[in-house]
Parts: C-alpha cells; structure tokens; sequence
C-alpha cells in the first residue's frame, strides 16, 4: 500500500507513518505495463469530476463522496488530469509513477483554489479473520491536527477511550492500523481535546478481514470535518457531519447584558458588551431550543438555521431597549495561498460604512450596520502591521501600529460600542474595535 499526494497549485508536507509506505518508489514491476486507476471525489467545490490519464477518459462525471470504475492505463505514460465534467477545466494535474499490476485511487479533495489531489495504491495484505485494518487520512488542512478514537460507546464522551491516532496532522496519515472487526463509533476530535468534536459517525462497519481507509476532509466552515470510508478496491461510503459551530457576539451600547442559548448549549451568561463567546457544537438545522436575554428579559428573535459543517456568528447589538440579531456566515478555513492572513471587518455600530485598513490598504469600506464585510487577504507580518477601524463621523475608533499577523491566520475585527465612563448615572458611549484572531 501506497499513500503519494501531490498539489495542484499549494505544496502539501506528508508526515505518514512507514507502516503506510509513503513513498512510491521504482516503476514497472510487471512486463506488460499495465495499472488499474479510479477517483475518489472528496472535494466540496465540484459536484461532478473526470479522470484522465494521457488525454483517454478513465471516469467521467463522479459525483461527490463517490469512487469510478477501475480503468487501465500504461505505466510508462501517466500524465493525469482531474477535471471538472460540465467545462473540463483541468483542477489538477500530475504525471505519477505508477507500479504496473497494481490498483490506485486518486482522492481530490479542497475547495476551489485550493484542490488537491493524493495518490493510494490498494495493495494492503488483509489481516486474519475477525480482524480489520484501518488507515486514517486527515485530508483537512484547514481543521489542524486530529486525534480519532473508535469506540463502542453510545456516545462521544470518550471519559476512558483511548485514541486510535492522535496528532494526526492536515495532509498525513496513521498508516494501517490492526483492529477487531465489528460496529463502531468513530469519533474525532482537535488534537488533545476531548470535548472539541469535529466529526461523530454513529455507525461504521469494518467486516471480518478487511482493509478500509477513512478520508477526513474539511467542511464550508473549515473546523469541523467530513467523513468517507472507501474499502480496499471496494465500495465508498458518504459521512457527511451533521454539526455546526455557533458563538454569540454581545455588542450592545452601553455594556448591555447577554444570555444565550441554543439546543440547550450555553454560549453566555448575563455578558456585559461588548464581548465575544466561544463556539460551542450542535446539531445543525432548524434550532430546536433558543433563547436571548438582554439586560435579564427573554428577547423573541427568529431562531436561526444551522448549516452542516458551517461556523455561525450570532450577532446582538444596538440599543439595549430595542435589541437587534445578526446571523452572520463565518468562513474560517485557513487562506488558500501559504504565508497570507484573511482578514474581515463586522459592523455591530447603528451607523454605516465602517472601514478597515492594514498596513494602509484598504481591507473593508462602506460596512453597513450590523453586517459583515467579505474576508479580503492581506501579507502576513512578524513585526507588525498598521491596523486602522474608521466609522464616518466618529473617526478612529482602533488603532494599532504594530499588529502582528502570523502567517496562514484568520482574523475578524468588531466595530462595537462600549461605555467609556459615567457622569450622573448616565453612560457615555465610547466605541472599540475587536480584534479576534479566530484562528489557527
């Protein structure tokens, strides 16, 4: 077995163990040359991708979480071309070596700008009876490094589960892992995080003396993962998570007080604004459960709508007296050029066109009121950026002449309210701009 990635467009560091022979090595192997080949679409951009090798069609039209029929080509000509099925743009391309007599799957995964594509050659010795194998790949850069257990628990608790790998790295493996055969949970989680879910799959079978790899690739959000097994020259199968990341921001005038809830996750308790909570993970979908208190008296706001796999902020702001929610889009994978930072500017003031600009260029213009601008990419700095917020007939409201931005970072400021002192129990609004490195 053999597990060779390349990139189409960003460079992808492999760190797989020796026991998933990283490294093809040599061609040929058999006289007649010959190598059977298919893809896996793993990439949440295309609906439809084809596969080629020195310009002949091997697949066409493979939907999403899907795998193509074996198709034959010569190891001595192997120029590869993934491409989309309704134009034929080429996503990807390579010229692999290729060992004759053998089986390979190539798995595209990314998104748009950032498509990747890895070679895995099926020819894994089966284990004993009563036995499976198991090779995991985190093909999400964006989610950072994974620990996935694999449990018979009901639950992802994991209050005594020990980790099947651990650390597992965006673009690397855990090589074959020997197991029992049977049902099981599987369960991933950040690196040395427990609670910090990012994909459940309640179910998974890996039969009696079976080879089986388990794909992770990144979802619209970029923190929490997808899931799909593919065994051994065999059949695929779509875990898609079910999940989404949702946090509240609190940014009312005058240090108004937020409590927020939703399908029964705390996100704040009685928070002077402005302030901004951690993500907390639920079910995505229409909220079964949600509640906003302003000041201690419940507030009736549309319950929002989770998409799978997606980060949403919910932003409340304006005047204490007259509450208003936001629901904002939060697209936290990591930019797709390596060494840049994104960068977006939220709005949570009553007045419109907010700014901002780094390093004196203009990130976001004209941000209306309780809205968020596009993330726009800028450099990275180790020894800081000039970092300004402007809001017409306020004026500066941050400044910050030496803001560092680590490379590959994501980033979001607030323009928000906030009460700067009090005279005759009244207070003054002031305003701050928030900067939030959101990650990695």
């Amino acid at each position: 077995m053999r597990f060779t990635p390349w990139a189409h467009r960003l460079a992808l560091t492999l760190s797989l163990s020796a026991a998933a022979a990283l490294t093809a090595c040599g061609g040929g192997g058999s006289s007649d040359s010959k190598t059977q080949v298919r893809l896996l679409n793993a990439t949440r951009s295309y609906a439809q991708l084809d596969l080629t090798v020195n310009d002949k069609t091997i697949n066409s039209k493979v939907a999403y979480a899907a795998v193509g029929e074996y198709g034959t080509v010569d190891t001595n000509s192997t120029a590869t071309r993934v491409l989309t099925s309704d134009v034929g743009t080429s996503v990807s391309a390579t010229t692999p070596t290729l060992n004759a007599g053998s089986n390979y799957t190539y798995i595209t995964y990314g998104f748009a700008g950032a498509v990747r594509t890895t070679l895995l050659e099926e020819t894994q010795t089966a284990p004993e009876a009563n036995k499976a194998k198991l090779l995991v790949l985190n093909l999400s850069p964006d989610a950072g490094a994974l620990d996935i257990y694999v449990t018979t628990a009901a639950d992802c608790s994991l209050t005594s589960d020990t980790a099947l790998a651990t650390n597992l790295q965006g673009g690397s493996g855990s090589g074959y892992i020997q197991i029992n055969s049977g049902n099981f949970r599987v369960c991933v989680t950040g690196y040395n995080k427990r609670s910090d879910l990012r994909l459940n799959i309640p179910a998974i079978t890996l039969d009696s003396a079976s080879v089986n790899t388990l794909v992770l690739t990144a979802t619209d959000g970029g923190v929490l993962v997808n899931g799909i097994t593919l065994v051994q020259k065999g059949a695929v199968k779509n875990y898609a998570n079910t999940q989404s990341r949702v946090r509240t921001v609190a940014a009312l005038s005058g240090a108004g007080q937020v409590t927020s809830s939703i399908n029964s996750s705390t996100m704040l308790t009685n928070a002077a604004s402005p302030l901004i909570s951690d993500y907390v993970t639920t079910n995505s979908g229409a909220t079964s459960q949600f509640s906003i208190n302003v000041n201690g008296t419940p507030r009736s706001f549309t319950a929002p709508t989770l998409g799978a796999g997606k980060d949403t902020t919910l932003l409340v702001w304006g005047d204490p007296a007259d509450p208003k929610l936001a629901v904002l889009d939060d697209d936290n994978r990591l930019p797709t050029v390596s060494g840049d930072v994104k960068v977006r500017l939220v709005n949570a003031l009553p007045t419109a066109g907010a700014g901002l600009n780094v390093s004196f260029g203009s990130i976001a213009s004209n941000v209306p009121a309780g809205s968020a601008s596009t993330f726009s990419t800028t450099s990275s700095s180790s020894t800081g950026v000039q970092v300004d917020l402007n809001v017409p007939a306020i004026g500066t409201i941050y400044t910050n002449s030496a803001l560092v931005f680590p490379s590959n970072s994501v980033w979001t400021f607030f323009a928000a309210p906030t009460t700067a002192a009090t005279t005759t129990n009244s207070p003054v609004v002031g305003y701050t701009g928030l900067p939030k490195r959101e990650r990695p």
